[in-house]
């Protein structure tokens, strides 16, 4: 599958981890003063979208420089920088999204991005966000999928606009068997994998998904 990875202006809580996360042959894209974190981890994007009221004029000169793309829309827009870059990485017809930096300080942002994979103009495209040593992507109704990582690991499942109707799990401590998680409720909160796989499932709803892997002992 084509991948994009967009660089959200938030925090980059593991600079070398996102380094790290991006393949050969994903379009790299920046959400207005995502690019910082590009320029400072050596990369260049291929597009850099918003009002770049985050950027100095001397960083949008060394990105032109660097051969990026500058998409400038007006400071007054409907639309947040990285949902903007999220829409233009569907009209390059990926089908996957990586976004790095998406969460910080400020708590409306954070939320808002978390959200942004629910939204129906953005459903075709299969959306994680990656925080240091956590995951987080959505689980739509009628869905089936697979959590890789290793035993020992927590998964949440939070339900998102109402109930979560026959949710299954496979390979989880406490397992479900095509049961409900309640809105607003914390039942789905701290599984954890009791194998390197864990498969969910969804009748009805939606789930907010967080993998947390176990911190590696620093050996050194």
């Amino acid at each position: 599958m084509r991948r994009a990875v967009i660089f959200a202006n938030g925090r980059l809580q593991d600079a070398e981890q996102a380094r790290a996360a991006i393949r050969p042959g994903d379009t790299l894209i920046a959400a207005d003063g995502g690019a910082r974190h590009c320029l400072t981890l050596g990369l260049t994007p291929e597009t850099v979208i918003g009002d770049f009221d985050s950027l100095s004029a001397a960083e949008l000169a060394e990105l032109q420089r660097l051969g990026a793309q500058l998409v400038r829309h007006p400071a007054h827009k409907d639309l947040t920088d990285l949902e903007l870059a999220l829409r233009h990485a569907k009209g390059l017809g990926v089908s996957e999204v990586l976004i790095l930096g998406a969460l910080g300080a400020r708590w409306d942002q954070t939320i808002a991005n978390l959200l942004l994979p629910l939204s129906t103009d953005l459903s075709s495209l299969q959306i994680t966000i990656l925080d240091g040593p956590q995951q987080v992507f959505i689980l739509r109704a009628s869905q089936e999928i697979q959590v890789r990582g290793e035993t020992g690991d927590t998964l949440s499942l939070i339900p998102l606009c109402g109930d979560a109707l026959g949710v299954s799990t496979q390979g989880l401590e406490y397992p479900l068997h095509g049961e409900t998680l309640f809105f607003g409720a914390t039942r789905g909160v701290s599984n954890v994998l009791t194998a390197d796989t864990a498969r969910l499932s969804l009748a009805s709803g939606s789930l907010l998904c967080v993998h947390i892997r176990q911190e590696k002992p620093n050996s050194g």
